[in-house]
């Protein structure tokens, strides 16, 4: 199973984009973060994307989220639901074959950041239900924090600087530590290079000096099974990178 996440800081500006990524790629679970579009705003096609049950579920302009689940792979139109804590469309539920999977997009915090760890606190509780009633899990999208200094590269290390302050480093391992695995650091552990989010001046993302914001968090279950997860830096003209990762589930 292919699963992917993607920031596409504005979904009808990557329009063509998308379409071309899901065309290469066809992954089976497929989240998008800061869409910034209500869907009457959406062209039909991506409303009703071929081969998949589509989720779309934004604002104009601002935040937004996006699930959708290839059909060849789950049959049944997938339940899609938003936990109460549903803060400015920013998280949305999947369940599907022995787990929930979800597309999540972290408040910046840089204009409430007592919003930003409330929405964390929650979706902590989350995870440690689904990991106290033994409810594998995958947690999908940009988190806006970078769990340890190697996650930023070092000309954007700034100490306390929202986004790397501890307590919301604290919080981010919380979360994990309901059963979860950072499934491309895993795989990627002395990785300095491994970034998903540039910033937009200064060729940042061409000499790759970013931070890794956007992550796929799965249960161990789920985890132990991951064959490959890769950035596609290269790929869109979104500040983020899709990151894309594969496990191999047959049988689970």
């Amino acid at each position: 199973m292919k699963i992917a996440t993607w920031n596409v800081n504005g979904v009808r500006a990557r329009e063509a984009q998308l379409q071309e990524f899901i065309a290469a790629e066809q992954p089976d679970v497929l989240c998008l973060q800061e869409i910034k579009a209500t869907i009457d705003q959406l062209p039909m096609w991506l409303c009703e994307i071929e081969g998949y049950s589509c989720y779309w579920h934004g604002a104009k302009g601002y935040s937004g989220v996006a699930l959708h689940v290839r059909q060849a792979t789950v049959a049944a139109e997938p339940d899609f639901e938003h936990p109460p804590f549903d803060y400015e469309n920013r998280i949305v539920t999947a369940r599907l074959r022995g787990f929930t999977v979800a597309s999540i997009y972290v408040p910046n915090g840089g204009k409430d950041f007592k919003a930003k760890m409330g929405f964390l606190e929650a979706l902590d509780a989350f995870a440690a239900s689904h990991h106290e009633a033994r409810q594998p899990l995958i947690l999908c999208g940009d988190m806006n924090v970078a769990l340890t200094d190697r996650d930023v590269h070092p000309k954007e290390r700034k100490p306390n600087v929202i986004g790397q302050r501890p307590d919301e480093r604290a919080l981010m391992e919380r979360i994990i530590s309901r059963g979860l695995v950072d499934v491309h650091r895993r795989l990627e552990p002395d990785n300095d290079n491994l970034f998903t989010w540039w910033a937009p001046w200064r060729n940042m993302k061409a000499r790759n000096i970013g931070w890794r914001l956007d992550l796929i968090l799965a249960s161990e279950s789920i985890a132990e099974r991951t064959t490959s997860c890769v950035v596609l830096r290269e790929f869109g003209s979104s500040d983020h990178g899709p990151v894309v990762a594969t496990f191999d589930l047959q049988g689970a």
